[in-house]
């Protein structure tokens, strides 16, 4: 029995940062994880500098790096062939996606519809979304809090040393589509 390809409409948000940061994707259900690996990079705003992993419940699919003396220990699994399908298969089904081990950058992922698959439209595609990206190595969501309370107070101690660290200003509710869009592979 074949699958038939779908189109899954997904939603990514970042854990423990309020207000919200998200987007929407229409992505192929036949997509590999690497390929939505680089997906997620590009439309949440990560410079893929970091090592990564998607969860759902006590596994962890990574790639395997060969010197990974605690690879059959740790309950993982190489998703070099795996697709979105493998791991998100009806509406409302979720699965998390660690980023930056150090920061644990934790995004939920939703699959909120299937639908149809268009053979004319262009995937992925980010359909909608809310907030600037938190910048990387800034410490995770605790630290992007801290950081965005800084940025708040222009007479505080670390503020200069902040704006220096950005390369200027950041805008957390900065949020453009078309951009997000244009930085797809």
């Amino acid at each position: 029995m074949t699958m038939t390809k779908k189109l899954y409409q997904i939603q990514i948000a970042l854990k423990e940062i309020k207000p919200k940061i998200w987007r929407r994707l229409l992505v192929p259900s036949n997509m590999l994880l690497s390929d939505f690996h680089s997906v997620i990079q590009a439309v949440m705003g990560w410079s893929n500098y970091h090592l990564h992993q998607f969860v759902q419940g006590e596994t962890y699919y990574t790639v395997k790096m060969a010197d990974d003396d605690y690879w059959d220990e740790m309950g993982s699994v190489d998703y070099k062939k795996m697709k979105i399908s493998d791991l998100l298969s009806f509406e409302k089904e979720k699965i998390n996606y660690v980023y930056d081990f150090g920061d644990y950058w934790q995004h939920q992922i939703t699959l909120e519809k299937i639908l149809p698959f268009d053979a004319k439209g262009k995937y992925p595609v980010c359909v909608a979304g809310k907030m600037n990206c938190p910048p990387e190595d800034c410490g995770g969501a605790w630290g992007y809090m801290d950081m965005l309370e800084i940025l708040q107070q222009p007479e505080h101690e670390e503020y200069k040393g902040m704006l220096d660290w950005l390369g200027g200003s950041f805008d957390p509710a900065y949020f453009n589509l078309d951009e997000v869009n244009q930085m797809l592979p």
